[in-house]
This record gives structure tokens, sequence and C-alpha cells, in this order.
């Protein structure tokens, strides 16, 4: 299983922040509902953790999506961010 924080995607972020891809491959402000949009789109198994806070941003319940997925994290999360770039255009 692999985590995927909003955080992740997010082009407002830093690298320092959270952010894990590129700005051009992120979008602005996922939310945890963008990502399990993306995840159902792509078939992919997963479980949501709506009540679970980013260890970077404690104070804030952005959610989590554990999901089932055998390449690396960094392609997991360009097909989500790409997915959710699709779905918003």
């Amino acid at each position: 299983m692999i985590t995927v924080w909003p955080q992740y995607l997010n082009k407002k972020l830093s690298l320092n922040e959270g952010r894990k891809i590129s700005k051009e491959d992120c979008v602005k402000d996922p939310t945890i509902n963008d990502i399990e949009r993306a995840l159902k789109r792509l078939g992919l198994n997963y479980e949501l953790e709506k009540d679970k806070s980013y260890p970077g941003k404690w104070y804030e319940k952005s959610g989590r999506a554990l999901v089932e997925w055998d390449k690396s994290k960094l392609e997991l999360i360009k097909e989500i961010s790409l997915k959710i770039k699709e779905i918003r255009n």
C-alpha cells in the first residue's frame, strides 16, 4: 500500500512543504475527494482515511489515501495528478 496525501500533488507547495512531483505535473489545491475520483477512474484499489493529518500540517485534517500499487510512488502520484487535471477540464 502506498500513502498519498493531497500535499504531494499541490502546485502551491514547495518540495520542502511536501510536494513530490514537478509543478507542471501538479494541480492547484487538490482535495482528498479529487484524489478519490481519480483513483476510481484509474480503477485502483484504495482506502480513504479522511480524518488523518499530513505530518507537516498536523493541524489540518486533509485526509490520505492508501493505494494498492506495484510501481513507484512517484509514478502513482503523477497518474493521480494527471487524472485530476483531466477530470477538472
